[in-house]
């Protein structure tokens, strides 16, 4: 009650002022259409002519304005006038004066016409109208006009060393709201000197004053003339490849550069509403449009359903877990071994989904008790494998921990899904798998394998493989280890001036991976189109620049060779597999499975799990009996394997 109160105190001004503003339009409407005050009488060629306002329309003024101001006031009212706090007024607000004036005036003539007698003129009614947007409209702006003045006087006396001089790329709508944005919030540090645009229709224009100076191509020379030492992306709508190729621009500038989030981005940051800016990231540079998902497709495997993440606190698993949730789940469970990462994603979602049904097990794949225990109670529908070895050069070193994690870790789950009744199983494969030159390539080719039986002989679960290559940011990335290193002032270690290697975001990997699980019939292995790969070096010189620094200049890079197993460049698909099929997603293929000796590989498979950590000599051959195109070296590996049990 007293807020009410209050707030009636606060607008009563404004509507005295909307009275007074009021009568004074349709006062000086009489007054301009009758040429005066008090009528009189002038004889003009012999004809009588009338000069100002007839008295019997001052008593009609009289006896319908009370009215009028009365039904103008709670048109305003309703209209919001007295809620809105004009010092921020915009082109919405003038919007809004237009349309409650409009609103208010029409009434009045509906009313003249109705009650009064003599009623108003019609030119009094129009010059009115005219008058009471123009006093209103100036009056509410006012507010605005005032704000603008007194943050003028009060930045003259900040230290203008604080500020950055700002260049902004996009001059279009968001463009538009960044100029508005850091010229009128007091806690902006940037100062708007010039705007960016491939439109030549916008050259030479101005936004809030700031001049539209060029297009991308003279994005360096403008950054010079201008002294910029920011530069800010403001296109979060337009095609990535445009970003990415301004953004290229820019990072040779040596300028700090912010971007503008995505829509999405913001609504998950809770940031809708209002112009937020990050930092550019990598994931700027190589990032693709946003994946569009068939929702109705996904919702229909995971909505209702209780689903199980192994590998749930690793990268791709913990995103996994946060791209499931929006589809409703039934019963999220998560597995992993590693406590520390499964208890922070645990209090991340249930901090943003506090309504969510969330299970948080310990335990490790090898172990064929828990997993079943996991499986007879928890009862999963879906189940996502992501639980691996990934890291090459150490699985290197320790081949039998990557047989007996990534081989018989994935059997044990995928025993487990079949004899407790789970509808689907994804296993979340990689492209190193193709042509594997690696131990840890190749156990993920035996996972594969081990899906492709299990589909063949499974009545009610259905597996599938989803294959792609690296992800940006993931654990074991070298986008961490390079960004330690040119935090540690370098040098950045590449192994190879021409290595290549395909990238993806996590949360892209993640949808692709979600959507596919939803495309499975049984014992597909799906391929993501990875888009165009990419020279690490080139990766290297783009992260020294968006910290800043210039490559060769401030931070060195320097080849190191190539690691055990590691090869030039990745591949998607395996010869034998004889090409792609296309899915109804543009991103997603099905690579065609290939037939192999069932009995043999079931033998082979006894044999890993008899040499594995035993005896590598023996278990290296049985991987390259089971993987036939693996190219790697098993006395190589042996010995370094030894090697490493020795120190």
């Amino acid at each position: 009650m007293r807020n009410r109160k209050v707030s009636l105190i606060h607008a009563l001004p404004q509507v005295l002022v909307d009275i007074l503003g009021v009568y004074l339009s349709y006062f000086l409407a009489f007054i301009i259409r009758f040429d005066g005050i008090r009528q009189t009488w002038e004889v003009v060629e012999g004809f009588s002519v009338s000069r100002g306002v007839p008295s019997y329309y001052w008593t009609s003024f009289h006896e319908l304005m009370p009215w009028c101001v009365l039904v103008c006031v709670f048109v305003f009212a309703a209209a919001k006038f007295y809620n809105t706090m004009w010092q921020f007024a915009s082109l919405d607000e003038l919007l809004q004066i237009f349309y409650g004036v409009t609103a208010a005036n029409i009434i009045m003539v509906l009313m003249g016409y109705a009650l009064g007698d003599p009623r108003f003129p019609n030119g009094v009614y129009i010059i009115g109208y005219l008058l009471s947007l123009f006093f209103l409209g100036f009056f509410r702006f006012s507010f605005r006009i005032v704000r603008r003045i007194r943050r003028k006087q009060k930045g003259g006396t900040r230290d203008k060393s604080e500020f950055h001089r700002v260049m902004v790329v996009g001059a279009g709508e968001m463009g538009s709201m960044v100029i508005k944005e850091m010229k009128s919030a007091p806690e902006s540090k940037g100062i708007p000197v010039v705007a960016i645009d491939d439109d030549k229709a916008k050259r030479g224009t101005r936004i809030h004053g700031v001049r539209v100076a060029g297009g991308r191509e003279s994005i360096p020379r403008i950054a010079t003339r201008y002294n910029v030492d920011q530069i800010v992306l403001a296109m979060p709508s337009s095609r990535k490849k445009d970003q990415q190729d301004i953004l290229s621009i820019c990072a040779k500038t040596g300028c700090q550069l912010k971007t503008v989030p995505a829509l999405y981005e913001m609504i998950e940051n809770n940031e809708a509403g209002h112009v937020s800016l990050r930092d550019v990231d990598i994931t700027d540079l190589l990032g693709r449009d946003e994946i569009k998902l068939n929702v109705e497709e996904i919702s229909g495997y995971l909505r209702d359903k209780t689903v199980l993440v192994t590998g749930g606190g690793g990268s791709i698993g913990s995103e996994l877990c946060r791209q499931i949730v929006y589809f409703n789940p039934k019963k999220l469970i998560i597995f992993d071994i590693y406590e520390n990462n499964a208890y922070d994603l645990q209090n991340e979602l249930l901090m943003n989904f506090p309504d969510l049904n969330l299970e948080v097990l310990i335990g490790s794949v090898r172990d064929k008790a828990r997993i079943e225990h996991v499986f007879d109670v928890c009862r999963p529908d879906v189940v996502f494998h992501a639980a691996a070895h990934k890291h090459v050069p150490l699985m290197e070193l320790s081949p039998g921990e990557a047989v007996k994690n990534n081989v018989f870790g994935t059997l044990n789950v995928a025993q487990a899904a079949d004899k407790y009744g789970a509808r689907r199983m994804v296993l979340i494969s990689t492209d190193k798998a193709v042509n594997p030159t690696n131990v840890m390539g190749a156990t993920k080719r035996i996972c594969e394998l081990i899906i492709q039986y299990f589909s063949r002989h499974s009545s009610h679960t259905e597996y599938v493989a989803v294959r792609f290559g690296n992800v940006l940011g993931s654990n074991g990335s070298v986008i961490p280890l390079f960004k330690r290193q040119i935090a540690a002032g370098g040098p950045v270690t590449v192994t190879h001036p021409d290595i290549i290697r395909y990238f993806m975001t996590i949360p892209e990997a993640a949808r692709l991976v979600i959507q596919a699980g939803g495309m499975a019939k049984g014992g597909e292995i799906f391929i993501l189109d990875m888009g165009e790969p990419v020279k690490i070096v080139d990766l290297a010189r783009n992260l020294i620049r968006l910290s800043g620094l210039e490559p060769e200049r401030d931070i060195k890079i320097i080849y190191t060779g190539l690691r055990p197993g590691e090869k030039l460049y990745e591949e998607l698909l395996l010869d034998s597999e004889g090409g792609c099929e296309k899915t109804a997603h543009k991103l997603i293929y099905i690579g065609t499975p290939i037939p192999f000796n069932e009995e043999t590989f079931l033998s082979d498979l006894e044999k890993l799990r008899q040499y594995a950590g035993v005896d590598n000599v023996n278990m290296m051959k049985v991987i390259h009996s089971l993987v036939p195109n693996y190219s790697g070296h098993a006395e190589q590996t042996d010995a370094l394997a030894k090697d490493s049990e020795q120190a």
